[in-house]
């Protein structure tokens, strides 16, 4: 199987909101994906998939939020939503997925990655319980505190604390 990550293009669109709404089991996150990239949130050169002999078979996103700190706010990286269509899961997709959509943001000198996800999961990258850094967020019904994580990249100095103001296309969408 030869797997290619590449960034996404405009006529990948409609496969990709097919391929998230597949491994989401629901619309409303391939509607996120739409909203975000409609938004000022966007980061394109952070939006990739997943190809297998040219066909789109997952997509992960990195956008730009907000973390409100004592000290003021900063644009910080958030990554949601990572799907892979179910016929590929177990296959590595996810991982290679993650692993270079974090290392683009690494080499953009973004000092963290932040998410809300399965500690099971992301903590293989490196994700941690982003409250032990002094960053918090409001989380979904459905996640546990731990839920709440950040991978710390090169450029982190610990300086950046206070509570993730997701974009807004995530009120949006819920």
């Amino acid at each position: 199987m030869d797997v290619t990550i590449r960034p996404e293009r405009p006529a990948d669109f409609d496969t990709i909101d097919s391929v998230v709404t597949d491994a989401f089991g629901s619309p409303a996150e391939a509607t996120l994906v739409r909203e975000i990239r409609d938004s000022g949130d966007y980061w394109p050169d952070l939006a990739l998939v997943a190809t297998v002999d040219h066909e789109v078979v997952g997509h992960v996103m990195i956008s730009r939020a907000e973390l409100r700190g004592a000290d003021g706010s900063v644009d910080v990286a958030t990554l949601a939503p990572l799907a892979v269509a179910t016929e590929w899961h177990g296959q590595g997709i996810g991982d290679a997925l993650v692993r270079a959509v974090c290392a683009i943001a690494d080499s953009r000198d973004e000092p963290m990655v932040l998410l809300q996800g399965s500690p099971a999961y992301y903590e293989r990258f490196g994700f941690v319980p982003s409250a032990d850094h002094g960053i918090t967020m409001d989380l979904p019904d459905w996640a546990p505190a731990e839920a709440a994580q950040v991978l710390r990249l090169a450029a982190w100095t610990g300086a950046h604390t206070g509570q993730l103001i997701l974009s807004p296309a995530f009120a949006e969408s819920d």
